[in-house]
């Protein structure tokens, strides 16, 4: 038995040390690339096209690119000149590649080896990283990306160039394919996708951009491999992410379809219709583009948008949320209990009592988290709140898990947020993008340490 006073050796401690490092360099990581990106945005000269932002909205911006979010307080494609969006693009990119990446790399090169804390938040299960660790996983992350990127901005341009021209297509085909697949949903139109409700290949191509972005790294690489027969079954984590993500697409474009056909989708055609919620339940899992407008939809499709967001896309994705594999994982568990069984499986597999802890923990802190939020807006906006306006409530919700889902749908009530609120928005953009991964490196951490004691059982009753 190893006790707390036992001397270790150093290599060991050493470990600890860089273990102990990783969720604080993960945050430490974001927040610097915040602080680049608005010094940044308020420094460099040609950003902007007309007055320039101040600094909460700066920061505001910059946040919601870095944590690909798509929550913004002005029209990006008026406010910010030619080079500001590039600028914002590089934001989004470097925040959609993931800053664990480069994290995994450095300690990959300084320690010859990654920590368990960032293998976990980078990409999932360790045993699910390419060969060669972190270097082969930066490697496999950015490849994609630029391949599915590059494919999508092509696709957008040849959709494009006949209604805007060759010369006017190429930019915004770029810039829509980089934040779509980094689920990032920032757009340089002023009412964001709502002008190709009618053009459904645009809404499709889009739409399998996110999709491809929300499945995770770990996914494309094992479909990969399944694909080119150097694998024989997909792994467990693989068949849940896209048994969940198929589910979830295809019910809630049912539901879209069936909600909204007496609502915003009335008066387009069945093809249009179809197009558009697929596209609805698609861009709630964590990508923010709309083609039409969320203040307007019918309750039960407003609730469904929610549930979406609060669900978001998948473990090692450039998707926030509690995570698709969570909560098939939160079923599984519910129906193994029910059914009076005490290991969860699935596929002939069965699933680690810890990775069932992650999960149940992610689940109840993002609720937490959401309500304490929730409730500091509904203080900080009191003021601006018109006598007997209930639906602010409704709004801010959905602006606050917007947020923390890194969604970036709102109902229209961004840009009317006092800079207290917008500051709280910021914070749980940011919370919504580290928070998950920081905490599952620091569950990992402790996970790996020797318990020198425990205290007697003692039951409480639940339920």
């Amino acid at each position: 038995m190893s006790w707390a006073g036992e001397i270790r050796p150093l290599g060991e401690r050493s470990r600890r040390a860089l273990q102990l490092s990783a969720p604080r360099l993960l945050l430490a990581s974001f927040a610097g690339l915040i602080a680049l990106g608005t010094a940044g945005l308020m420094l460099l000269p040609g950003v902007y096209a007309g007055e320039p932002l101040g600094f909460v909205d700066a920061l505001f911006t910059i946040t919601s690119a870095v944590c690909v979010t798509g929550l913004t307080v002005v029209d990006v494609g008026a406010t910010l000149a030619p080079f500001g969006q590039v600028w914002l693009l590089l934001m989004i990119q470097a925040g959609g590649l993931g800053i664990m990446s480069f994290a995994a790399l450095a300690a990959a090169t300084f320690a010859r080896r990654s920590s368990l804390a960032v293998e976990e938040a980078a990409a999932g299960p360790t045993a699910l990283l390419p060969a060669g660790g972190p270097l082969a996983l930066v490697r496999l992350i950015v490849l994609s990306t630029l391949l599915v990127e590059a494919a999508g901005a092509a696709a957008l341009f040849a959709l494009w160039a006949p209604r805007l021209g060759a010369g006017e297509a190429a930019w915004p085909a770029l810039f829509h394919a980089v934040s779509a697949f980094c689920n990032a949903g920032f757009s340089l139109f002023p009412d964001s996708l709502m002008g190709f409700r009618e053009d459904p290949a645009t809404l499709l191509v889009i739409a399998g951009l996110l999709v491809a972005g929300g499945l995770g790294f770990v996914v494309i690489q094992d479909l990969r491999f399944r694909v080119w027969g150097r694998k024989r079954r997909l792994s467990t984590h693989s068949r849940l992410t896209l048994l969940a993500s198929g589910w979830l697409l295809a019910g809630g474009t049912a539901l879209f379809f069936l909600f909204e056909a007496s609502g915003t989708l009335a008066g387009l055609d069945v093809g249009d219709r179809l197009a558009n919620a697929a596209f609805m339940a698609a861009t709630p899992r964590t990508a923010g583009f709309n083609a039409v407008d969320y203040d307007e939809v019918a309750d039960p499709s407003l609730f469904l948008t929610f549930g979406l967001m609060w669900i978001g896309g998948s473990p090692g994705s450039t998707a926030g949320g509690v995570k698709t594999t969570t909560v098939a994982l939160l079923g599984l568990l519910l129906f193994a209990r029910l059914r009076g069984d005490r290991a969860v499986s699935t596929g002939g597999r069965t699933v680690p009592e810890d990775t069932l802890q992650r999960a149940v923990g992610l689940a109840v802190g993002s609720v937490i988290l959401l309500a304490l939020f929730v409730f500091a807006l509904l203080v900080s906006e009191l003021p601006a709140r018109a006598e007997g306006d209930r639906a602010q409530l409704v709004r801010l919700a959905f602006e606050a898990q917007s947020a923390l889902g890194t969604v970036g749908l709102s109902m229209g009530v961004t840009s009317q947020l006092t800079p207290t609120g917008r500051l709280l928005v910021v914070a749980l953009m940011f919370l919504g993008r580290v928070g998950p991964l920081a905490v599952l490196g620091a569950m990992a951490i402790r996970g790996q340490r020797r318990v020198a004691m425990r205290y007697a059982h003692e039951d409480v009753l639940v339920g």
